[in-house]
């Protein structure tokens, strides 16, 4: 299954990008001004809440059927075993990098700017609790976050992770059959054609859900909440650029001058991210987006997956920057071996967690108990949260994207570039 560009269907993919940014902007000048003129309630928060849900619950009717299809269909037309394992090696291995660079930036900034320091806890009590749950990352609880029971209560909760579990057993096995399967398989491409066409339909929606997503946040905190946190923030967002700027040059060492259509390719699922805040929601844009630039379907609709759930680079960036800045809220001094054992934990916990409701708050406070830091301290972050999300999501998006290009590219399954028309 592969998706072809058209100037048609790039000319609404720049119309779309133009209403999203459009909306954005609306967005927070709605937001201000209900919030500036008392105007905003529970009740407005709660109806905008309503378009924002309706979005995101299309979004995730897409994802299953489309992860499946699109993955046994590429897992079927790799034909063998070993090309299965020599891909997901090289994806593993991509994941493991990433995430060590990006565990390991957020510390060093953290470390450099010392945003915490000075930061009054008058809002964070040891007292107080943050209502966030740290999750029990044991390895029994990952297995059993990692093998599925059922592959419909696996898609029935969008469990993205058991989802591939069970699409590389079935597709190996479709592999394995041959002709017998081929019926199969081609009723599954057919399907996982479908459910693009079904993302390009429901994209046209994305403009009013940002609308009363960014209204909604700004109306209820407030451009205030923003100036108060002014600096925490613009210190994380410049290492979400230089994040950025790393995955750039990673892939110009790999992909050459195309890495620059790369970026060009996937900026509306990007944007998109950024907007609502969720990786997830971008995600079957960003499929369709990496199949136009180039990418063979069969190890993008396998790559790309796993990405969801192993290499989350703006969300584990996130993690250290924000453990060590609640614990230089509290004063508390943690030493450089104390912060090397936290990344290699980091490296564990952070992985599989794609399908957690707010992931990286709740891999935060499991890592803050560990290190015996009041989990009180998340209470800094929740009224940011969602400004600081929105660059993690939009940051994910790029790293996945990346990834999946240069597997591709090591597989000699990247298209080369198509004359312009």
């Amino acid at each position: 299954m592969q998706a072809e560009a058209s100037p048609q269907s790039s000319s609404r993919g720049s119309l779309l990008t133009v209403l999203i940014m459009i909306a954005l902007f609306i967005g927070v000048i709605a937001g201000w001004l209900l919030n500036s003129q008392g105007l905003y309630t529970p009740g407005v928060g709660e109806g905008l809440g309503i378009v924002t849900t309706i979005f995101l619950r299309l979004i995730k009717m897409i994802i299953a059927p489309l992860v499946f299809a699109t993955l046994v269909v590429g897992i079927a037309k790799m034909g063998d075993m070993n090309t299965v394992g020599r891909v997901g090696l090289k994806a593993v291995l991509w994941f493991l990098g990433a995430s060590f660079i990006s565990l390991l930036l957020g510390l060093m900034l953290v470390n450099l700017f010392k945003p915490g320091l000075g930061i009054s806890l008058a809002d964070a009590q040891s007292g107080a609790s943050s209502g966030v749950v740290a999750g029990n990352l044991t390895l029994v609880e990952f297995v059993n976050h990692l093998v599925p029971t059922s592959l419909m209560d696996a898609m029935a909760r969008n469990e993205i992770l058991q989802i591939v579990v069970f699409s590389v057993f079935f597709g190996i096995a479709c592999a394995g059959l041959g002709e017998k399967a081929k019926a199969l398989v081609d009723v599954l491409d057919g399907v996982g054609h479908a459910m693009l066409k079904v993302t390009m339909m429901v994209m046209w929606f994305a403009p009013f859900a940002v609308l009363a997503a960014v209204t909604r946040v700004v109306g209820d905190k407030g451009l205030g909440v923003m100036k108060t946190y002014g600096i925490f923030m613009s210190e994380f967002y410049l290492g979400i650029a230089l994040l950025w700027l790393i995955l750039f040059i990673a892939g110009f060492a790999i992909l050459g001058r195309r890495v620059v259509a790369l970026f060009k390719a996937v900026r509306e699922p990007t944007l998109l991210a950024f907007a609502t805040a969720s990786s997830e929601a971008a995600y079957p844009k960003t499929l369709a987006q990496l199949e136009k630039f180039g990418c063979s379907n069969r190890v993008a609709s396998f790559v790309l997956p796993l990405g969801y759930s192993f290499n989350l680079d703006g969300s584990m960036m996130y993690c250290t920057f924000a453990t060590v800045f609640i614990a230089q809220a509290y004063g508390i001094d943690l030493s450089w071996s104390q912060q090397a054992t936290m990344l290699l934990i980091l490296m564990v916990t952070s992985k599989g967690m794609a399908g957690v409701p707010r992931a990286s708050l709740v891999v935060i406070a499991a890592t803050l108990a560990q290190f015996n830091i009041p989990e009180a301290g998340l209470l800094l972050l929740l009224g940011v949260d969602h400004f600081l999300d929105m660059g993690r999501s939009a940051t994910n998006v790029i790293g996945n994207s990346v990834a999946t290009a240069v597997v591709s590219k090591w597989e000699g399954q990247l298209r080369d570039e198509q004359p312009a028309s």
